[in-house]
């Protein structure tokens, strides 16, 4: 089964409530996740989505599986939140919002993060950025285009220089407080 919970070419069609129930799961690990950190049991996971726990292992065999998804379940969301911004093309400092989204996801799920790299898997940032490099370039674009940023800043500084911030942030488990005044120095950085 994909990522999206549909089969390949040339399998069965998931049935509906399986698709939802691997939604539930995928909402309420996050929220399990993000209050109790990434050692939750999965049992507590089950009981926030009101599903059994063979239900759980059914779709996520393995506790590094479930942690898995829910990171790829957050990229997926950041896409999306991604695409929104560039559909609204009179917000020139969407870039600025996309940047404060970006550090807020890693530091929401630091949790999450760290318990992958436990299990050998390492979620960076600036893999993930890659990702929304269609994104980060048209609302660079817009931003430039608006006077609100650099006319030099290129997304091959920009991108390794959040990444890098919301890495540490996420490693060193940064204040709100801190990650907001990081930003606030990144943000008159690219300022003209």
């Amino acid at each position: 089964m994909s990522r999206d919970g549909m089969p390949p070419k040339g399998e069965r069609p998931v049935r509906a409530d399986a698709r939802r129930n691997r939604a539930r799961i995928l909402e309420a690990a996050e929220a399990v996740f993000a209050e109790q950190g990434a050692s939750a049991a999965t049992d507590a996971v089950a009981a926030r989505a009101g599903v059994a726990i063979g239900t759980v292992f059914r779709h996520f065999p393995t506790k590094p599986d479930l942690l898995k998804a829910v990171v790829m379940n957050l990229l997926d969301r950041l896409i999306a939140e991604a695409d929104a911004m560039v559909r609204d093309q009179g917000a020139v400092s969407a870039l600025f919002e996309f940047c404060a989204l970006v550090m807020s996801v890693g530091a929401t799920h630091r949790a999450v993060f760290q318990r992958l790299a436990e299990t050998g898997v390492q979620v960076r940032v600036g893999d993930a950025l890659e990702r929304l490099r269609p994104s980060v370039d048209v609302l660079l674009d817009r931003a430039r285009d608006g006077g609100v940023v650099r006319d030099d800043l290129g997304a091959d500084e920009l991108i390794p220089l959040l990444a890098a911030l919301c890495q540490e942030a996420i490693a060193a488990d940064w204040s709100e407080r801190f990650r907001r005044r990081a930003l606030d120095l990144l943000f008159e950085g690219l300022k003209p």
